[in-house]
């Protein structure tokens, strides 16, 4: 819990840096076995990518060294990951995650993505962005041709 602490008022402080210097109040870390593999800050206003939030950033910087595969990190990260993080961490791996702000308390703020957990928990067809499943004619057979060509390698 000590460790849970520390890495995560860094995780804040990686933050109030970054709003001191014009960008947005997050930031993160990732660590695996008790050493930060990468820090990262919320890089939106600087890059204009929307995914440059800071939990991806670190993912991303720590996927260099070891690979897609985030078993065994651990995610601090200053607020609660949104939706895309939470998948991404879901996606490589990830062990934990532990963040410092609440979507309630970053409501007022207007720094929430409860409303998009809220669109996400619903079923496709009730989401307000149309998701549009078009099945395509042998499309399936590139998920085939991966699988023999993974199974192979």
């Amino acid at each position: 819990m000590a460790d849970d602490q520390a890495f995560l008022q860094r995780a804040v402080d990686l933050a109030r840096g970054n709003v001191e210097r014009g960008g947005r109040p997050f930031g993160a870390l990732l660590v695996k076995d008790g050493e930060v593999l990468a820090e990262a800050v919320n890089e939106i206003h600087q890059s204009g990518d929307p995914t440059a939030h800071a939990e991806l950033l670190a993912m991303r910087a720590a996927s260099r060294a070891l690979g897609p595969r985030l078993d065994g990190c651990v995610i601090y990260a200053s607020g609660q990951p949104c939706p895309m993080c939470l998948a991404a961490m879901h996606l490589s791996g990830v062990s934990r995650a532990v963040f410092a702000i609440a979507n309630e308390e970053g409501e007022p703020f207007g720094l929430s993505t409860a409303g998009i957990y809220q669109q996400m928990a619903l079923p496709l067809a009730q989401q307000r962005l149309p998701v549009l499943h078009l099945p395509q004619a042998g499309a399936t057979a590139l998920y085939r041709r991966w699988k023999e060509l993974h199974a192979q390698g």
